[in-house]
């Protein structure tokens, strides 16, 4: 049986668990040593075994990332107001050393559209001398992050938070595309803030070029077409290669690499120390600090999505460290910041990736590419790779996220749109501030209203004796013994704070069972972040084949629960603990009584 327990009522969050084995003896989780967490997962994985077959696989998914990092990479630098050899550079340089000593199996560093926002912004401020300085520093940020563990406290956003900064995002990327997406011209400089963007944009509308304006709709269909019709295919990479032919065929008049940079090189820089002085690093500073939080919070979202598709876990606090060391090596080679990303880690994990191999040898083919063919790159049309931005933000959008998320509650709908606001019109660490600070209150006053609701309940649970209720129900022995059957109670108020712990203990201890019940009976509220950590782990035990029931849930937790996905058929809700472990057994017996009459025939 295992008991997990929930306490503090929003003052602090105690995590219990108790594993009781098959000869009924208690026995401890071993808590692993400082350095055994920071063990990369490449160790990890070569001290498993690792042979020629893994290796052929993991080159497979490698070039099939790096097939899709080409054109993305020189697409966020040139976003971010750097030449596109950078994202090359951030790209080779950074998701080496991630891969080399991350704490995820499958996480791809490199450049992230998340961060065309920041960088564009810094260099504005700072030129491209203090982005590189600022992205150093972050490193640091990171590695220190991680060595002193705080990588566990990024898994505390709120789940509104998380969605309302990336469409936020996403909105600011699509804008930031307008101008190359039409060939529009522009007299002076482009603005960075949003609503100044959009009115030089359309002051400047009547000088749109319909070349790359047809080049940028052609590349967009073939991308989404490919996408559906052929998912397997590097939809980005055929889209750009198609509009360069076309371009150099037709002689388009649009912009292309070439004519705006002069080209990439064919080599990596040397490596050296960024422009710094005391002065400087402090003018960059809030740069550098926006930088880290970010990428602390991709690189683990990343992660959590690579763990999701595959049943692995990674380990935060390596993983921080990891890219904290990336991104000081991609600034020593002029490179722009580095964090795990989502689309080009789902992308090497459906390829079929065995390990962190894959992403160093992703790094290496990139290097190749730029090595062999950079004098192609210079017939690639500025609208083609604005195009492929523009179908990254609508995929990092998370459209469904939001629309569910505005329909869940006002609290969260508060929160998401004011995160998602304060994103697109003041700052991104603004708006994450403000977002985590009214989840902190919305959180205090839905325990308030508990409070209110359950002014009766004692805070701890008062001696009783035996059948002083009138029930008696005999203990069941077998139940705590069955090595196929695990049952949860979780109590007190499951919200952000604790839906990570929670969800990882689910998620770990479930892994060897045929069927599991959780019991929210003592749950007198959950949030959108525990919701969302619950849908997860519905979606693993449905990939598994594990049987999973819900009991005790109240109208109100029923409802968020079934809101974000822990429904029919990924789970089965139930009044009582007895009626699932009944419904279970019976089930089990029906299964067993079939394979005999089988058999028998």
């Amino acid at each position: 049986m295992i008991s997990l327990n929930i306490y503090g009522a929003g003052r602090m969050v105690e995590l219990r668990i108790k594993v009781q084995g098959r000869s009924g003896t208690m026995r401890q989780i071993k808590q692993p040593s400082f350095a055994e967490l920071f063990v990369p997962k490449l160790v990890t994985v070569l001290r498993e075994g690792y042979g020629l077959v893994d290796l052929r696989t993991d080159a497979i998914s490698g070039l099939t990332v790096a097939i899709v990092a080409l054109p993305l990479s020189m697409a966020i630098a040139i976003a971010s107001g750097f030449t596109p050899d950078r994202g090359l550079y951030a790209a080779v340089v950074g998701g080496f050393i991630v891969s080399l000593l991350g704490g995820s199996r499958f996480q791809i560093g490199g450049p992230a559209g998340a961060f065309i926002v920041l960088v564009a912004l810094a260099t504005e401020r700072h030129g491209i001398d203090g982005v590189i300085l600022a992205t150093s520093m972050a490193g640091v940020f990171l590695i220190a992050a991680g060595l002193l563990r705080l990588g566990t406290y990024i898994k505390f956003i709120p789940y509104p938070v998380t969605v309302g900064f990336t469409a936020g995002i996403a909105v600011i990327i699509f804008a930031s595309q307008l101008k190359d997406l039409f060939g529009i011209i522009l007299t002076t400089k482009e603005p960075g803030e949003f609503l100044p963007k959009l009115e030089a944009l359309a002051g400047a509308l009547h000088t749109a070029n319909p070349a790359a304006a047809a080049v940028a709709a052609v590349s967009i269909m073939i991308i989404v077409a490919l996408r559906r019709l052929r998912p397997h295919w590097p939809g980005i990479l055929i889209a750009v290669a198609v509009a360069a032919f076309a371009t150099w065929v037709l002689s388009l008049p649009v912009d292309t690499i070439g004519t705006r940079f002069g080209g990439i090189p064919q080599q990596l820089p040397l490596p050296s120390w960024p422009m710094f002085s005391l002065a400087k690093m402090r003018a960059v500073l809030p740069d550098a600090i926006a930088f880290a939080l970010l990428g602390a919070i991709e690189s683990l979202l990343s992660a959590v999505v690579a763990d999701g598709m595959t049943g692995r876990r990674h380990r935060a606090n390596c993983e921080l460290v990891a890219q904290g060391f990336a991104n000081i090596g991609s600034a020593l080679f002029g490179g722009i910041c580095v964090t795990g990303t989502i689309a080009r880690t789902a992308t090497n994990v459906r390829a079929g990736a065995r390990g962190p191999v894959s992403g160093m040898l992703h790094s290496v083919f990139l290097l190749t590419f730029m090595l062999i063919a950079a004098p192609l790159a210079s017939y690639i049309p500025l609208a083609a790779l604005a195009s492929v931005l523009v179908v990254v933000a609508w995929n990092m959008a998370e459209k469904h996220e939001f629309a569910l998320l505005i329909r869940s509650s006002r609290g969260d709908a508060t929160v998401l749109l004011a995160t998602f606001l304060l994103t697109i019109f003041r700052d991104l660490t603004e708006g994450i501030l403000v977002g985590f600070a009214l989840g902190a209150v919305l959180f205090i006053n839905r325990m308030a209203q508990m409070t209110g609701i359950e002014a009766e309940t004692p805070l701890v649970t008062e001696d009783s004796a035996d059948h002083s209720n009138g029930e008696w129900v005999p203990y069941d022995s077998r139940l705590a013994a069955d090595p196929d059957v695990l049952v949860y109670r979780i109590s007190g108020a499951f919200f952000f704070g604790a839906a990570s712990t929670v969800g990882t203990v689910l998620d770990s201890i479930a892994d060897t069972r045929k069927a599991f019940v959780i019991d929210f009976a003592a749950v007198p509220f959950l949030d959108s972040t525990a919701a969302n950590a619950m849908g997860r782990v519905a979606a693993k035990a449905k990939r598994q084949g594990i049987q999973l029931f819900i009991t005790g849930a109240s109208p109100t937790v029923r409802r968020v629960l079934l809101t974000h996905g822990v429904s029919p058929p990924r789970a089965k809700f139930r009044e009582t603990i007895a009626r699932a472990v009944a419904d279970i057994k019976g089930r089990r017996e029906q299964t067993s009584a079939a394979s005999d009459a089988v058999a028998v025939g």
